[in-house]
């Protein structure tokens, strides 16, 4: 009997001993796996060197309290530059740049007609896009009528001449005839060259009314027109509008009257503020394109019709919390950012995230305030689970 005891004991200690070994041998066995700082791929149970770059191995745990986190060495975190912030609220939007071009203002249009029924004898401008200036000569026109007229004048001032000391009617005959020719585009200039040479013109010429661009020709030389026809339209410089083309979903973020900077082709050194006047009501004809335009002072008329501009509009900006761009992973299991659950420790978090800027990026679920975010070395952290645990961190998420 004592001896069948002595047996007995010697088995329980033996197993004892045993479960004891086993269970140091796999503590050291986690504790014993060795890889490279700069190949994290390289991962082997023992010391040694990197077959790479032939750098010592470090100790490294492969896993981490759950299966989502990672625990690294304080030397890898300085050499992977691993830096963390604490989330906090701010303001996430961005601004929209649009391609628009310079247009003449359809409002500030001018229209020049025939005075009188006759026909073009030459034409100063054939072209459009042409800038002309007030007083600048546009035409030469012969015609019946105002060889009449012009006969008439030089009557009135013969009588004048000779009759009106004694009877003043003659003068406002006179004054009758001028103020017709005047009203028929004869200029003060030409009345009095007629009223000194004595000499009816056959071929009167005509100068434009106002400045501007020539945006139509509607006569041609040696063309008979009546009275009232369109010759010429011209387009005022001294306001210009700017054109730029929105999509359906840009459509809601801008509305008239909103301010916005315009960036002209060659003076974009400053930005013009203006202000949204018009938006189309109707999409464009064969595009899904709405139309947006806003009025640019050009007193200096140094902005032409043609020219290229970039319209900026900002974006409606919410306050929310917002993590620098490069915080946020994006693959094809969704977004997610890397937190810092412990000393060393790092878990992947999924976010969903909303408006971004270039700089900024704004957070609407999966973090809260004072979160510690990896803002430097994110896809590192990334990397290196992958490479150690073979599959993504978000799989469990989406498990």
């Amino acid at each position: 009997m004592r001896r069948y005891l002595n047996i007995l004991f010697l088995l329980v200690a033996f197993a004892v001993a045993a479960c004891s070994v086993e269970e140091k041998t796999h503590a050291e066995g986690e504790s014993a796996t060795y890889t490279c700082p700069m190949h994290p791929q390289i991962v082997q149970d023992k010391p040694g060197t990197c077959p790479i770059c032939f750098m010592d191995l470090v100790p490294v745990s492969q896993t981490g309290k759950e299966n989502g986190e990672l625990v690294l060495m304080e030397s890898q975190i300085k050499l992977g530059n691993i830096k963390t912030m604490r989330v906090k609220a701010g303001s996430a939007g961005s601004n929209a740049i649009l391609t628009g071009k310079l247009v003449l203002d359809e409002t500030q249009t001018d229209v020049i007609s025939s005075r009188a029924a006759g026909r073009i004898e030459k034409l100063y401008l054939k072209e459009n896009g042409q800038t002309i200036k007030k007083g600048q000569t546009l035409y030469e026109l012969y015609s019946e009528e105002l060889l009449t007229l012009q006969r008439e004048y030089l009557l009135a001032l013969r009588q004048n001449q000779e009759l009106g000391k004694e009877n003043p009617r003659f003068a406002s005959f006179l004054e009758a005839a001028k103020k017709k020719l005047l009203l028929y585009g004869l200029t003060e200039g030409q009345i009095r060259s007629l009223a000194k040479t004595g000499n009816v013109n056959s071929r009167i010429t005509f100068v434009a009314p106002a400045s501007g661009v020539v945006t139509e020709v509607a006569a041609a030389e040696g063309q008979y027109v009546a009275e009232g026809s369109v010759l010429y339209k011209l387009g005022k410089l001294g306001k210009i509008w700017v054109e730029a083309e929105l999509y359906p979903q840009e459509v809601a973020n801008v509305k008239e009257g909103d301010p916005i900077q315009v960036l002209v082709e060659g003076f974009d050194k400053e930005p013009v503020a203006a202000k949204v006047t018009f938006i189309s009501p109707e999409f464009r004809a064969g595009s899904q394109v709405v139309i947006l335009r806003a009025e640019l002072p050009n007193a200096n008329e140094q902005y032409l019709p043609g020219m290229q501009a970039n319209v900026i509009i900002d974006k409606p900006k919410s306050a929310t919390l917002t993590l620098p761009t490069d915080a946020v992973i994006r693959d094809g299991n969704g977004a997610h950012v890397w937190v810092q659950s412990g000393k060393d420790t790092f878990k992947a978090q999924m976010v969903t995230i909303g408006e971004e800027s270039a700089d900024n990026v704004a957070i609407l679920s999966g973090l809260k305030e004072n979160d510690k975010v990896v803002v430097s070395g994110a896809y590192l952290l990334y990397s290196e689970f992958v490479l150690k645990k073979g599959t993504n961190p978000m799989a469990v998420h989406q498990h």
